[in-house]
């Protein structure tokens, strides 16, 4: 089984690069982040061309989730529970939804980005990933043998090594003190990085800006992550990030990250 998470930066701009992948990658399941797309905007249609169902989430032209899946698709879940909403009077953002596909929960996150150490977004981010731990603990403290996978944009990178420049990043967000706290947390719940045993730093980045030329400099960071439950980490035999989709025409600024599972 394959599974994927690639935050595509706008559905509609690369659907032509998604359908492609998914055509050459083989995929059971791709969690998608920043759709950017509203539901009647969705091409659901396509997905459906090439086997997938579809189980999607936006609102307006920011954020928005998917998980598209040819294993069946059940149980979707917008939203985990405790999750917070932003701004005032508080309106839920569309950054999570969650499935069951071939026997495995799979959540598509976009977690948010902070902008800045001193910006209230900041504490909003903080709190959110907060409630994904607790859910998350809760999840596999009802089912201990339960595979579970957190799949998508983290934007933070949890080690020095996953950023280009500490000393450019410094007095910035994704890598203060405070978001690598929050998820360790996660992990500490029971998650575990499944890529990064396959794919070690430094330099294996997921996200490279699109100005300053950084992907050709090789200027990235990464903040794109699959974390499993125990018994799904168990399963794994091989991950990668796929740079070679940063590359070409109209690419997203991130690049795919994939596992391939046993059975």
């Amino acid at each position: 089984m394959r599974i994927a998470t690639w935050n595509v930066n706008s559905i509609r701009s690369r659907i032509e690069r998604v359908e492609d992948w998914l055509k050459r990658a083989d995929l059971d399941v791709l969690a998608i982040q920043e759709t950017k797309a509203r539901e009647d905007q969705f091409p659901y249609l396509t997905f459906e061309a090439l086997g997938y169902e579809v189980a999607h989430v936006g609102v307006n032209q920011w954020n928005g989730v998917a998980i598209a899946s040819r294993v069946g698709l059940t149980d979707i879940e917008i939203g985990f529970d405790g999750m917070p909403g932003w701004g005032e009077p508080i309106a839920s953002e569309a950054r999570a939804i969650g499935a069951t596909v071939g026997g495995i929960r799979v959540w598509s996150l976009y977690i948010p980005n902070g902008r800045n150490i001193d910006d209230p977004h900041m504490v909003y981010k903080l709190d959110w990933l907060a409630r994904l731990r607790d859910a998350a603990a809760g999840w596999l403290e009802k089912d201990p043998s339960a595979e579970i996978a957190l799949m998508g944009d983290w934007n933070i990178a949890p080690f020095d090594e996953d950023v280009w420049s500490m000393d450019f990043y410094v007095d910035k967000s994704h890598v203060s003190p405070g978001e690598r706290a929050a998820f360790q947390g996660v992990v500490d719940a029971g998650f575990q990085d499944l890529v990064r045993p396959y794919a070690p730093g430094p330099g294996t980045y997921t996200y490279w800006d699109y100005q300053q030329l950084r992907f050709p400099k090789k200027q990235g960071m990464r903040i794109d992550f699959v974390l499993g439950s125990p018994a799904l980490a168990t399963r794994v035999e091989h991950a990668e990030i796929v740079r070679e989709e940063r590359k070409g025409k109209t690419p997203s600024d991130h690049a795919p990250v994939l596992v391939e599972l046993a059975g």
